[in-house]
């Protein structure tokens, strides 16, 4: 197994093109590629090169004699993806063609500067001679690729040194804080280009609609990421510390990484890209428990296995899961070995992984100061998946911190339709019907699903559709 791909995947594919022997999978054209928690390394057809190790943006993929402790769970993640006979495969993954344009020089307002966007401005620019002017609402470039990724994960925030390669090319322009929609219209927009992108994201998060959601102390764990990122919008936030136990509701990444920064030792992030605001009060917080509480049982948890290996790797942070849950899970499944391991009875900060409990209530009279749920049981449905169903019994978890963690939510985009049930705007690869040049990418066109690199794939979709339109004469 010559080479591994590790926790900071990004899964943007540039490995998958740049490997000479078509090793790594899945590809964007293999029907897994959207759902694949990360990438993979053939171990038995890897041949050593190292081109995949050039082409990685965040540093993901090292030789095998080169994994830390943390990281040997990676080479058995890639030797198990490739257990299973999977079909035969080209030889090499397929070329995807250069874009050609008729004469002429297309230009191109983009709306939103994060991973979606900047991968659309890079495929744009592929395509001799055209412009693109990149318009962003914030003061500071890339998006949840800079206010969305933990401080500390410093190779998966390196990202953003690629996308600085983009940005440095002099047939892009970018016009800083300024907010489409409000300031400029798209019609403006069109005045001085052929066709719009928008990659705005999916900027707000799902409500939790249940009594005593909007006491102080409650909030959501987007919003926590974001004041300890430095977001302009929620630097002057303040979250009380003072209490012994947090309690994070959902358990997707978001989830485990706030409950990771709410219990790592402060000292260990003063080298990161942590705002000062937010080490300073994290110095001086008093948590020592974080419960991450699930509606689903244990098999269904929506973190991803390198998000669990990076929370049960945290020097000084015990994972702790109930036995009868982890006996729920089968010796097949990554997570039972990584949990099984995890430490835990050391006497350091907690973070306890409850599951089958659904929120009913927030408690509290002037702040929050602790979260009623109700147990649930796993019940098979007519259609052979599995559902869960309240028992009745009522739990108390006394916490002084509450942070809501179950998804984001696209917000609709002036002048273009919305699917309020999927909070995207809908599109035909890309292309927003009835809008003349309008096109979309990323989390508004998708919904918010993937990784950062998946939206590489999702922005050559649209701009493909968007030279298509452009050589058809559709785009005054």
């Amino acid at each position: 197994m010559p080479h591994v791909i590790t926790q900071s995947c990004c899964s943007d594919a540039s490995c998958v093109y740049a490997c000479p022997v078509n090793c790594i999978h899945p590809t964007p054209d293999e029907p897994d590629f959207h759902t694949a928690q990360m990438l993979y390394v053939d171990p038995v057809e890897c041949v050593d090169c190292g081109a995949c190790v050039t082409a990685c943006p965040v540093d993901a993929i090292k030789p095998h004699t080169k994994l830390t402790a943390d990281e040997d769970v990676f080479a058995t993640l890639n030797a198990d993806f490739y257990a299973t006979p999977r079909r035969p495969r080209p030889i090499l993954a397929p070329v995807v063609p250069p874009l050609e344009v008729r004469p002429g020089e297309l230009r191109v307002a983009i709306v939103g500067s994060g991973p979606a966007a900047m991968y659309a401005a890079e495929e744009v620019l592929t395509i001799p001679g055209a412009l693109v002017l990149i318009y962003e609402r914030l003061t500071t470039p890339y998006g949840l690729a800079r206010f969305g990724v933990a401080p500390d994960h410093q190779r998966t925030r390196g990202v953003t040194h690629q996308f600085d390669h983009v940005t440095a090319n002099p047939r892009l322009q970018m016009r800083l804080g300024v907010e489409v929609g409000s300031e400029i219209t798209h019609e403006d927009l069109l005045n001085e280009h052929h066709a719009v992108i928008y990659a705005v994201g999916a900027s707000t998060d799902r409500r939790l609609d249940i009594d005593g959601i909007d006491l102080p102390g409650v909030s959501s764990a987007t919003e926590f990421v974001a004041w300890y990122n430095g977001h302009p919008d929620h630097a002057d936030r303040r979250f009380d510390l003072s209490h012994r136990r947090a309690v994070v509701i959902g358990n997707g990444n978001v989830a485990l990484d706030v409950a990771r920064l709410l219990t790592i030792d402060p000292d260990r992030l003063a080298d990161t890209d942590i705002a000062p605001h937010a080490l300073k009060a994290l110095r001086g917080s008093l948590i020592e428990e974080v419960v991450v509480a699930g509606r689903r049982g244990i098999e269904q948890s929506a973190f991803t296995v390198p998000e669990l290996v990076g929370l049960c790797s945290t020097p000084g942070v015990d994972v702790v899961v109930r036995n009868e849950d982890l006996r729920a899970l089968p010796d097949s499944d990554p997570r039972a070995a990584i949990l099984r391991a995890a430490p835990r009875g050391a006497g350091n900060r907690r973070v306890v992984l409850e599951y089958l409990l659904s929120p009913t209530a927030i408690l509290g009279d002037c702040a929050a100061e602790g979260v009623e749920f109700v147990h649930n049981e796993l019940i098979a449905a007519p259609d052979g998946s599995t559902r869960v169903k309240s028992t009745g019994l009522q739990r108390v978890i006394e916490a002084g911190l509450v942070l809501t963690s179950i998804g984001y939510r696209g917000r609709p985009v002036p002048g273009l339709p919305f699917d309020d049930a999927t909070a995207t705007v809908p599109h035909q690869g890309g292309r927003v019907p009835g809008v003349r040049g309008a096109f979309v990418t990323g989390w508004i066109k998708r919904g918010p699903t993937g990784f950062i690199g998946t939206n590489k794939s999702c922005a050559q979709e649209t701009v493909r559709s968007l030279v298509a339109d452009y050589n058809a004469g559709l785009l005054a």
